[in-house]
């Protein structure tokens, strides 16, 4: 397979990682680089958080549950609108309830059912957060001009739609050779 020429005379990934090979497809060089890119981002929140006594997927929760208003949601709801998913969805909110920022409440009509609950202690919390939050946001993406972002924003959801399986195939036989 013919290597994949990366953008040639700019320092771009394969530099950054001392790559000593081109890549073999843009899909490789791009997946690699979102990696990449979204460690480096997310590496200021880790720091931003850690600092208030919290991981960025308990900051999630409390964003969702904040949300929520009073009703508060489910466990599985909260899982299912995380941003990163969590293996443990149901320890996450064990530890934010140890820490009193959240609370489960039994459903009145079914006892069955829990909803959890943000607390006061995790609407101050969030709310010495709301300022930094946005700044990092500014610091990190503010370089890039409106209509780059939306680009960006497109081209992100666009790849979290990967194209079906038969789709894939068919990618793959036009770039293989010809048999003979």
């Amino acid at each position: 397979m013919a290597a994949w020429p990366s953008s040639e005379g700019e320092v771009g990934l394969q530099q950054e990682i001392n790559k000593a090979r081109p890549f073999d497809l843009p899909e490789q060089e791009a997946f690699l680089g979102l990696i990449r890119t979204a460690g480096a981002l997310h590496a200021e929140f880790e720091r931003l958080f850690r600092s208030k006594g919290i991981s960025a997927a308990a900051y999630n929760v409390l964003r969702i549950l904040r949300g929520s208003g009073d009703q508060g949601r489910k466990s599985q709801e909260i899982g299912r609108d995380m941003v990163a998913q969590v293996p443990d969805i149901t320890r996450l909110v064990d530890r934010l309830e140890e820490a009193g920022f959240v609370t489960r409440r039994r459903c009145e009509n079914d006892r069955r059912v829990v909803h959890v609950v943000i607390t006061r202690a995790g609407l101050t919390l969030l709310g010495k957060l709301d300022e930094p939050v946005l700044a990092l946001h500014e610091g990190q993406l503010g370089h890039l001009s409106r209509e780059e972002l939306r680009t960006l924003i497109t081209l992100l959801e666009k790849a979290r739609t990967p194209k079906g399986a038969g789709a894939a195939k068919e990618s793959r036989r036009r770039r293989a050779p010809a048999a003979r």
